[in-house]
């Protein structure tokens, strides 16, 4: 008799938003309209995988109005099963605006509506554990630990070392505005320490922790058995501790230089790319360039949400040399370029 595996390569668990995008640049106070779109961390990963073919599952909470219907819609049509999504008749759905300035910049703005949103009110009774756990791979980020007592409990419980458990991936995603009780270091760094992979930027870390480097953040974290260390324009790091238990095995991909339209959405198509490639049992060196590859295509796009490239474009880029590597740059439109087109097309 065959035993049948999970139902789900991937669930995320988290908060998502109606995103109000600017038509032009600007401060907030001089954006005259704006353009809606879907955005939250989670749900960007689960699309993204969807849109690359994998089995994926979105668990949240969104209220039982408009802006809800609009993103159980826009989700599902990326082919993510959005089943066990709850309505709160009580609760608003979450919106967000902002700028279309850097995120790491002062010019960046973002303004959330979100307090008292129909997420907020997440927690172990209202998301059981058997609704997020069929699954090779459960995805969750340090967002919804800040977002309640609720949400945080509920990261407790899923981050909780327990048999059966699935390969738990953990996003840190700092966001300051969400923290301000200044548990966010402690928070963050015991959540992610009792997780299987993380991902954290080197910036990030810098903020939280105080940690001069990859390395440091290592050192820090000593928990997961793979841990990423991005550092935006820079290099990826990935520190993986073998089965065996001795010193980790440390693999460093360059970024490749990228055309940016919008400076959003990166770090969760980095986890996107990492993790499909994860899926498909390609070694780490690949995994860090499918990251890489689906962070450029984020970048190259107005909005939070973008298309991954077809998989033979992607995994040809990722199999080029080292020199054919340090070449690439990607700008608007990359991703929709045939895998059969001319290298230097994308490359200088």
């Amino acid at each position: 008799m065959t035993v049948p595996g999970p139902s789900y390569d991937v669930v995320c668990v988290g908060e998502s938003m109606v995103t109000f995008l600017p038509s032009r640049p600007g401060r907030l106070a001089d954006v005259p309209a704006f353009t809606r779109a879907v955005g939250g961390a989670e749900s960007n990963v689960a699309c993204a995988l969807a849109a690359a073919g994998h089995r994926v599952r979105w668990v949240g909470r969104v209220g039982t109005d408009g802006f809800g219907d609009h993103l159980l819609d826009t989700i599902a049509a990326y082919g993510v099963d959005t089943g066990a999504v709850r309505r709160d008749p009580h609760r608003p759905t979450g919106v967000y605006f902002r700028t279309d300035a850097d995120r790491s910049t002062d010019a960046h703005e973002v303004v959330y509506y979100r307090a008292g949103s129909a997420a907020s009110a997440m927690s172990p009774a209202t998301v059981p554990y058997a609704t997020v756990t069929d699954t090779r791979i459960l995805h969750l980020t340090g967002i919804t630990a800040a977002l309640s007592a609720g949400c945080r409990s509920l990261l407790d419980e899923l981050t909780e070392p327990r048999p059966g458990r699935p390969l738990l991936s953990f996003d840190v995603n700092h966001r300051p505005a969400l923290w301000r009780d200044g548990e966010a270091p402690e928070i963050l760094r015991n959540l992610a320490d009792r997780a299987d992979l993380v991902f954290v930027g080197a910036d990030e870390a810098a903020r939280l922790w105080d940690t001069p480097g990859p390395g440091a953040v290592r050192a820090l974290l000593p928990g997961p058995a793979v841990l990423v260390v991005k550092s935006g324009e820079g290099p990826a790091v990935a520190f993986e501790r073998p089965a065996d238990g001795t010193a980790d095995t440390v693999t460093t991909v360059p970024a490749p230089r990228v055309d940016v339209v919008a400076s959003v959405g990166a770090g969760d198509g980095f986890a996107a790319g990492f993790l499909s490639a994860l899926l498909r049992g390609l070694p780490m060196n690949h995994r860090l360039r499918h990251g890489h590859l689906a962070a450029a295509a984020a970048l190259t796009v107005p909005g939070d949400l973008a298309g991954p490239p077809r998989r033979a474009h992607a995994d040809r880029l990722a199999r080029l040399d080292d020199d054919a590597w340090g070449r690439l740059h990607l700008g608007p439109g990359w991703t929709s370029a045939g895998a059969e087109a001319d290298e230097e097309v994308r490359t200088r």
